[in-house]
């Protein structure tokens, strides 16, 4: 299977591995589903391929510790990697916000933002930003 691999990007083969799976889904389901459908069938593609991975792992989302409600995102990679699916039929800022957001939420550094709803598989790497932000 065809990778993307860029050196500069942290985990840029675990990365690349994950968007050949979700490349394989595409080409085989096209687009116009619902996102639950892609997130079973990147489940069977992952695994087929040797990829561990959690779906929907539940995480607390706190406040100035406060805990203020739970969120699942689609898939934790290898404990390495976010990934969130969308099926839209273009990805916007309010999506790489989001994917963001999560990052920092859940103590991850690096991510992937993953579209199925366009005719062409759109993809983003999303890294954690340096910026200071309250404690959690």
């Amino acid at each position: 299977m065809k990778t993307v691999i860029k050196e500069e990007y942290p985990e840029s083969e675990l990365t690349g591995k994950i968007i050949g799976c979700a490349m394989e889904v595409h080409r085989v389901l096209g687009n116009g589903f619902q996102e639950v459908i892609y997130q079973r069938a990147l489940a069977i593609e992952m695994m087929h391929q040797g990829i561990s991975f959690v779906r929907e792992q539940e995480m607390k989302i706190s406040y100035k510790g406060e805990s203020i409600g739970t969120r699942r995102v689609d898939f934790f990679v290898e404990g390495k990697i976010m990934v969130e699916l969308k099926a839209v039929i273009e990805l916007e800022d309010v999506h790489l916000a989001q994917a963001i957001n999560y990052l920092e939420a859940y103590g991850m550094e690096i991510g992937l933002l993953v579209n199925f709803g366009s005719t062409s598989l759109q993809f983003k790497r999303v890294m954690k930003p340096n910026r200071k932000r309250a404690p959690h």
